[in-house]
């Protein structure tokens, strides 16, 4: 798997080729479906970041792991 650095820069030099609109027909699907596959890798990198990320706290004298909620803080 890339790193999500890698895929995402590459996923924005596909869309800014798509963007010229100036492609044969057969390119600009080549490069929608190379999109689709690096926008559904960095989609499910974050997804997998996302569950990793969690704040500790201290309740009780427990350790808890809660979700990380960026907006709460």
């Amino acid at each position: 798997m890339e790193p999500f650095e890698a895929s995402l820069e590459e996923l924005e030099k596909v869309v800014k080729e798509l963007e010229t609109g100036d492609l044969p027909l057969e390119r600009s699907l080549a490069l929608f479906e190379k999109g689709m596959a690096l926008s559904d890798a960095c989609r499910k990198q974050l997804e997998d970041a996302e569950t990793r990320v969690e704040v500790l706290i201290r309740k009780n004298g427990k350790i808890q792991a809660e979700p990380f909620r960026p907006d709460k803080a």
